[in-house]
């Protein structure tokens, strides 16, 4: 698993943010890499991923919980 800088982090959650608000569903990262969402709330669980690994890496802490959302796909 590769870990990520905080600038990636930041960028990565900049185009999700743009491509969400524009109903777009499909995100090129700035690597090329290329990731296709199912819903919006696919997208709002990986904003909020996002958001947690950058304040994670702001503070300088590990992570003591982990949150698991799950959904049937419905």
């Amino acid at each position: 698993m590769t870990v990520a800088t905080f600038e990636q982090l930041t960028a990565a959650r900049d185009a999700l943010t743009l491509a969400r608000a524009s109903g777009v569903r499909e995100v090129r990262d700035s690597d090329g890499s290329t990731t296709v969402y199912k819903s919006d709330a696919e997208m709002a669980g990986a904003l909020s991923a996002l958001e947690g690994q950058i304040s994670q890496l702001a503070r300088g802490q590990p992570a003591r919980q982990i949150h698991f959302t799950t959904s049937k796909g419905l």
